[in-house]
């Protein structure tokens, strides 16, 4: 192993740990040193690494975006149809989240309310991953899978916005095993979501005429 993938593999380490410590005993609660022991270093070692308690904050969503953003990419390579995707893409999100609880904590419960992490780099990356949903109801909207006067960036926020929800939920009852799970959520939203922008396809606003005609033999 190199000097370079130690140093990686260090780094890893840490944002781990401080995903672990952050989430369990919230980010104003904890120090540096809470962090440097849960990766079994000492807080020099941390500092290598990073200035901060901040910025160690803002580093951890960095590598989660990243590979979900590669996780999704390729999820949706081996999907055909827009609706098929939305499905796809609600089902990634939900999963990432429930399969990594520190983070989803970390992301939704203490970043989503920090200004100064709207200023990051990092929060311009996770805007662009979210650019996913948009091309894709777009795409929808091309084909005539979705209605002609669909708002994209609302559908989005209507997907992100319940996924959110679910997920805090489930977080704040300490990640139960029931229907709370974010997964057994994904066809709920899933059909909430299609049936607000499907195109439908059936009969509608037909006009008929009918034209009465007396009976040509009449009566004898």
């Amino acid at each position: 192993m190199t000097v370079k993938s130690l140093k990686e593999a260090r780094r890893d380490q840490i944002l781990k740990a401080a995903e672990k410590v952050f989430s369990e005993k919230g980010f104003q609660n904890s120090t540096i040193s809470d962090v440097a022991k849960e990766t079994g270093v000492s807080d020099t070692t941390i500092y290598e690494y990073f200035s901060s308690k901040e910025e160690l904050l803002f580093s951890i969503p960095r590598e989660n975006i990243e590979l979900s953003k590669q996780m999704l990419d390729s999820h949706l390579n081996y999907i055909s149809g827009t609706t098929n995707k939305i499905r796809g893409m609600i089902y990634h999100l939900c999963k990432y989240y429930q399969d990594n609880p520190f983070f989803a904590s970390i992301s939704l419960m203490t970043l989503k309310t920090n200004k100064k992490f709207m200023e990051t780099d990092t929060y311009k990356d996770l805007i662009a991953y979210y650019d996913i949903i948009i091309n894709v109801i777009k795409e929808g909207m091309q084909t005539g899978e979705f209605r002609e006067d669909t708002d994209p960036y609302f559908v989005r926020s209507v997907i992100l916005g319940s996924i959110e929800f679910v997920v805090i939920r489930w977080l704040m009852y300490n990640c139960p095993s029931d229907r709370t799970q974010p997964l057994q959520n994904v066809d709920p939203l899933f059909r909430l979501v299609m049936n607000g922008v499907k195109k439908d396809k059936g009969m509608k606003n037909f006009n008929f005429r009918i034209k009465i005609e007396p009976d040509e033999q009449g009566d004898e």
